[in-house]
């Protein structure tokens, strides 16, 4: 009978010793993919193709409005009787009625448009009533 040793090896002897097997590396890289995966899409900020290109829509229209709301502005403040046309904006007390004096005024249309932009009432009430 052949005497065992109770040596033990170290670490850096046993990591030199082990062969995986081709399993263990192919799931070991599946892990690693999946695991990289999760942590970038749920703490990486990492975000799909549709997601991405909706958040894009939105800005887009964001700065659409914005823009059309300062030329409503620039133009409310050039009207002749601009004054006058301010106190009575300011004398409205809910946004949806400021919003439709607005429109009803043609401030709100913009160039090339036949009807107001919603986003530009919107705006150009808010930035006038303030």
């Amino acid at each position: 009978m052949a005497m065992q040793t109770n040596q033990k090896q170290s670490i850096a002897a046993r990591w030199e010793n082990y062969q995986p097997s081709k399993s263990t590396l192919v799931w070991t890289c599946i892990g690693t993919a999946v695991g990289t995966m999760i942590v970038g899409f749920s703490w990486g900020g990492w975000v799909t193709g549709g997601t991405s290109q909706a958040l894009a829509m939105t800005a887009g229209d964001v700065a659409r409005g914005q823009l059309a709301s300062t030329i409503c502005v620039e133009r409310f403040n050039a009207a002749p009787d601009a004054a006058s046309k301010l106190t009575e904006l300011k004398a409205k007390t809910v946004g949806y009625e400021r919003q439709k004096f607005i429109e009803t005024g043609g401030w709100a249309i913009m160039p090339g448009e036949t009807a107001p932009d919603r986003r530009a009432s919107i705006g150009c009430a808010t930035a006038l009533a303030t």
